[in-house]
């Protein structure tokens, strides 16, 4: 591995950041597996799957503006140090409900509803914390960087979670363990000494609103976040993964787990290979292509009855969806000025979050009315559909050729 390939771990705080990351992000998708599989386990429904990404996403689209300003208000490392604490305190809930028996979901919910309202604020943190531990000729290594740690997160977390389900034959050890993993992360974030300056801005709607007006008057950007947003929340097959391993590829609570970490696992091969081999031209049509191909990959893990294919299948969907995370969120970054990085970013999460979150509720919904294999198949047509409008309807995406490190105004 080259020295230029690695150099955003010469700086401490960022590797301090990617640590905690790692187990954030990790303990989240631990505790997502224990999730999905209790609630399917208690309603083998479909559409109570779907209510888990949207229990988590409401939060998110209601706060999104007053957890924008006040990453741009607050120092971020307090932002996350409350969240991280509040994490542990949504899985210490789980775990008292999983250990007194509960039967029914809607407790559950209500934690859920909880843990989405700790992510509105974590996420617009996190992304404008970013900025502040590197220097900006380096920051698209850390992009790549921080993209492959959080993948290297998604692929470990649900096969631990899975692993601890099976032996323990319940969710508590999964919800235990993830609670006492957040904790650990907040020593790690708490360990850091920002060398950046947050520059505040003062309240105020207008200044609420200063995230939304730029992303809408700067085309490229619009273009990238709003792809993202309905090609993933189109093509979203991951809450439905439960079902396909309970009952079309019987694969039980560990396969579930390996299911949910192979787009993972695909994602950080390719946000390594992005990391060595930057994206240097045409950024932009190489995006489309990509997302495009997330829509074919959907379609052939729909189709897929063995375990091999299934699993392939999902991997090439995370390698395919790396580059549009790794095109966007460089482009978001460092084309906005550091004094509204956290509106910027909030309006950016919502996206993420409606394409995630209520992509899963689009899914469960779908499902319920079509059939799992039918929703997953529409999902992945749906996305090529949107690739080809969006081309149309945004040239300065299709003509996108690189990702400078200026900012844009």
């Amino acid at each position: 591995m080259s020295s230029a390939g690695r150099i955003a771990f010469r700086y401490r705080n960022f590797r301090y950041l990617m640590t905690a990351r790692f187990l954030v992000a990790m303990a989240s998708e631990m505790q997502a597996v224990a999730v999905a599989w209790q609630i399917y386990a208690l309603t083998h429904r479909p559409l109570d799957l779907g209510l888990v990404g949207l229990a988590q996403f409401l939060p998110g689209i209601l706060l999104f503006l007053i957890a924008g300003q006040t990453a741009d208000q607050v120092a971020r490392q307090r932002i996350l140090q409350a969240c991280f604490t509040a994490f542990a305190v949504c899985s210490l809930g789980l775990l008292w409900f999983a250990v007194h028996g509960i039967s029914l979901v809607y407790p559950i919910y209500a934690v859920l509803l909880l843990n989405g309202v700790v992510r509105a604020f974590n996420g617009p943190a996190t992304q404008a914390f970013l900025p502040q531990l590197v220097a900006p000729e380096h920051f698209p290594n850390a992009v790549a960087w921080s993209s492959s740690i959080f993948q290297a997160a998604v692929v470990t977390g649900p096969m631990v979670g899975g692993a601890l389900y099976g032996i323990a034959g319940s969710p508590r050890l999964a919800y235990g363990t993830a609670a006492f993993t957040y904790l650990a992360a907040l020593l790690l974030v708490s360990a850091i000494r920002a060398q950046g300056k947050q520059r505040p801005r003062g309240p105020g709607a207008g200044m609420l609103l200063e995230g939304l007006r730029y992303i809408r008057h700067n085309r490229l950007i619009l273009g990238a976040i709003s792809l993202d947003l309905f090609a993933v929340l189109l093509g979203g097959a991951v809450a439905l993964l439960p079902v396909y391993a309970k009952e079309i590829l019987n694969a039980g609570a560990f396969g579930l787990g390996v299911l949910r970490s192979a787009p993972g696992a695909g994602a950080v091969i390719m946000a390594v290979t992005v990391a060595h081999w930057p994206l240097r031209r045409r950024v932009g049509a190489t995006m489309l292509w990509c997302v495009c191909g997330f829509g074919v990959f959907t379609i052939i893990f729909g189709l897929a009855r063995q375990k091999w294919l299934a699993v392939t299948a999902l991997v090439l969907v995370g390698a395919c969806d790396m580059v549009s995370v790794i095109v966007r969120h460089t482009l978001v970054q460092l084309g906005t000025p550091d004094e509204m990085r956290g509106r910027v970013s909030a309006v950016n999460m919502v996206f993420i979050g409606a394409s995630n979150e209520v992509g899963q509720f689009e899914s469960g919904l779908t499902a319920q009315w079509l059939g799992t294999v039918a929703a997953v198949m529409a999902g992945g047509v749906g996305t090529i559909a949107i690739v080809a409008l969006w081309a149309w309807m945004f040239p300065e995406l299709r003509r996108a050729d690189r990702m400078a490190p200026a900012a844009r105004r």
